[in-house]
């Protein structure tokens, strides 16, 4: 906010006035140089008044400096280019007045010397004393007409005297003539005016004449260009008793005399008076010079700040307005000036910040729209089953919902990770580790084809197996950014496995139908058939007839095994949870097999740290039983047949987990059964239903854990089974009585 003083000093009219008041005193002080009297009078007023209205102007250009420079050094806009152009200022009317000043100087100094030179003295003094000669010959004219006149009157009667006096004057050419007795007793006078003459008032110094009988002569005025000579002479008379008279004679001088007279009298006196004031005129000229330097260079300064500042000002209103918008205020406006180049980028400014105002305003309703559109997707995303994440180009995690972060079993949700590799957070998982491991070439394909992709993963984690579908594509490149991925997947472990039961199960209702209602008759006839001709038949016959029957009643009895069990696989029995040693089952089961007929040697390696699981006891001897008669199957006709049955207790990243390897050194798996050796009715023995793997895979499935098989490099085949801790039945019937 401006302060009065500063709105004072930076305003025009006080600096105005002040070069008025300025230059009215050094005319002043110019015109005093040429009058003594008034040189002595104002001169000495005047350089003071001079000095206090330059200190006057110095104190505002002081305070002027002052505000310019706390400017410069406070960084505020604008500040050093208006210094940098006042110094411009200062130094362009420094330097040409500069050279005006020593040239004026050195002028004055030798044009001064120059008026009183010796030459021009001295003829003015001969003009003087040639002026002086002259009038000295017209006076010594006049006194001898004047002592003609005095004898003339000689003894003329005083009642004669008026005529004579006359006559006189008038062959004299003379102005006035007085005829004076004792004691200034008036005589006679005669006058070429008509008004009676009055006599000279003093006559001290012609009384002081008659007693040398000598002509007096004396100048004096008429008018400011008239000069009268006084000439007074003794008139003598022939009577000794009678007292002379004084005859007083006044004579006009020719004009052009009296004037060139008084010129040349006041020309020397004038060059008299110079003459004496030769130095003080050099001082009062080159004080005057420099005041108006002063005077100059002071205004020039101030017009420098002035102009600067005026200059400066829509640029620091520019820079300040520049400031504001870099803050955000687009509705920034600056006061329009006059209309020139700065006006212009005023005004353009404006427009400037008028467009950027609705740019501002389209990009925020934009924004909040993106925003909105936004909140939409990411609550469709968080209320959606199945995961999605997306990547950027460098596999870096963009965003992740809630789901993502389920299916995948992440301690921490997936979107505070935000900003870093996939991979590295993967480490923190195992099961995110396996997830990784499936999709990195997808999204390295993609990356590199474009095209999208669908893989399903099977990964085991904390709750058991599960299944994923993942579908993947590339996401559209944003400006200056390389495209990203976007990975949706699902967990369809549960649905695949209502799929498969409910397809074994209509499986095994057609089985029902089709093939077990027809055994029964079959193994009735075929049984009447045997007892209705055993008595008709020879021996021989007889044998062949029951040879026949028992192999149609067996096969019936195979027949109904094999659906019975298919029947079994197609069911879905409650399983009851309950808490198992999975050593001790395993030994139990175990030394059923000892003193097997093959005399196959089965070794067992129970992990002593193996926790209590929660199983169904009788699924699980199953599951055993299945993979030991497997493997004794496998082991037909070898003579160092051996089985290896082994428990571990794992854990890994918090994922508490036991695994159970069933091991042989028989043959291994073929390569064309391998891919499909958990499906029903596969298998590669020439006996056997194929359902064995199938069911042991079934229950284990709903145990919620994992089974697959490998080849030994050193012969034989292995089959591995996990299992969670805590079944993930139980864990969510645990979870629902906390909930309630």
């Amino acid at each position: 906010m401006a302060t009065p003083l500063k709105t004072f000093t930076g305003s025009v009219l006080p600096v105005v006035a002040l070069f008025a008041l300025l230059m009215t005193s050094l005319w002043l002080m110019s015109d005093a140089t040429e009058n003594a009297e008034r040189f002595g009078r104002l001169y000495i007023a005047l350089i003071f008044f001079n000095g206090a209205v330059l200190l006057a102007l110095v104190v505002m250009i002081g305070m002027n400096l002052f505000e310019v420079l706390r400017q410069a050094f406070a960084r505020a806009p604008g500040s050093r280019l208006t210094l940098r152009l006042i110094i411009l200022f200062i130094v362009l009317a420094l330097v040409p007045v500069s050279i005006v000043y020593w040239f004026s100087v050195r002028f004055l100094d030798r044009g001064i010397d120059s008026w009183f030179d010796v030459r021009v003295e001295q003829a003015l003094e001969n003009a003087l004393e040639l002026s002086q000669a002259a009038l000295d010959e017209r006076m010594r004219d006049f006194r001898e007409q004047t002592r003609e006149m005095a004898r003339r009157l000689q003894d003329v009667p005083d009642d004669l005297a008026a005529l004579t006096l006359n006559e006189l004057r008038q062959q004299a050419d003379a102005s006035e003539v007085y005829l004076i007795g004792d004691n200034n007793h008036i005589i006679a006078t005669s006058s070429e005016r008509s008004e009676v003459p009055v006599p000279p008032a003093d006559l001290q110094r012609e009384r002081l004449m008659l007693a040398s009988d000598q002509v007096t002569a004396i100048l004096e005025p008429l008018s400011k260009d008239q000069l009268l000579v006084r000439t007074a002479a003794v008139v003598p008379s022939s009577d000794p008793t009678k007292k002379p008279h004084l005859l007083v004679v006044r004579y006009r001088l020719d004009p052009r005399i009296s004037e060139l007279a008084q010129s040349v009298q006041q020309s020397f006196t004038e060059y008299k008076e110079l003459a004496y004031l030769r130095k003080p005129l050099k001082q009062n000229f080159i004080l005057t010079l420099s005041l108006v330097l002063l005077l100059g260079v002071l205004f020039a300064v101030w017009a420098a700040f002035f102009s600067a500042r005026r200059l400066m000002a829509p640029i620091r209103e520019l820079a300040e307005g520049t400031r504001a918008v870099a803050a955000g205020e687009y509705h920034k406006k600056l006061v329009a000036g006059d209309r020139d180049e700065l006006g212009f980028l005023v005004r353009s400014f404006n427009e400037m910040t008028t467009r950027l105002s609705l740019a501002y305003e389209q990009v925020d309703r934009s924004k909040q729209l993106a925003e909105r559109q936004r909140a939409y997707l990411q609550t469709v995303l968080e209320h959606i089953s199945s995961g999605v994440l997306t990547l950027d180009e460098h596999l870096v995690i963009r965003t992740a919902n809630a789901e993502a972060s389920r299916i995948l079993e992440s301690e921490t949700p997936l979107q505070d990770h935000r900003g870093r590799l996939l991979e590295e957070v993967a480490e923190e998982s195992p099961l995110l580790a396996r997830f990784w491991a499936h999709i990195r070439p997808h999204l390295e394909h993609a990356r590199d084809s474009g095209h999208e992709w669908q893989d399903e993963v099977i990964v085991f984690g904390a709750s058991g197996r599960k299944i994923l579908i993942c579908r993947g594509a590339v996401l559209p490149a944003e400006s200056g950014e390389e495209a990203g991925h976007v990975v949706v997947f699902d967990d369809v472990t549960d649905m695949i496995q209502a799929q498969r039961d409910a397809a074994w199960g209509e499986v095994a209702r057609r089985l029902a139908h089709e093939i077990k209602n027809p055994l029964t008759p079959i193994q009735l006839s075929a049984e009447r058939l045997g007892h209705k001709l055993a008595g008709e038949l020879d021996a021989r016959s007889r044998e062949i007839l029951e040879r026949a029957v028992r192999t149609i009643v067996s096969q019936v009895e195979a027949m109904k095994t094999m659906v019975n069990a298919f029947s079994e696989y197609a069911r879905s029995p409650r399983i009851e949870l309950h808490p198992v040693d999975l050593n001790a089952l395993v030994a139990e089961v175990v030394d059923l097999y000892r003193n097997n007929p093959a005399g196959v040697h089965i070794e067992q390696d129970l992990d002593p740290r193996m926790p209590m699981i929660e199983a169904d006891p009788a699924r699980m001897r199953q599951v055993l039983n299945n993979l030991i008669k497997n493997a004794l199957e496998a082991l037909e006709g070898r003579k160092d047949a051996r089985i290896t049955v082994s428990t571990r207790c794992m854990e890994e990243a918090g994922c508490r987990f036991v695994e159970l390897l069933v091991a042989d050194n028989g043959p291994g798996i073929s390569e064309e059964v391998f891919p499909l050796l958990f499906e029903p009715y596969v298998t590669d023995k020439p006996r056997g239903s194929g359902l064995g793997l199938a069911i042991v895979k079934k229950v284990i499935e709903e145990h919620g854990g994992i089974i697959w098989a490998q080849n030994a490099p050193e012969g034989g085949a292995r089959i591995f089974v996990r299992l969670p801790v805590v079944a993930p039945g139980r864990q969510a019937h645990d979870e629902r009585a906390e909930e309630a």
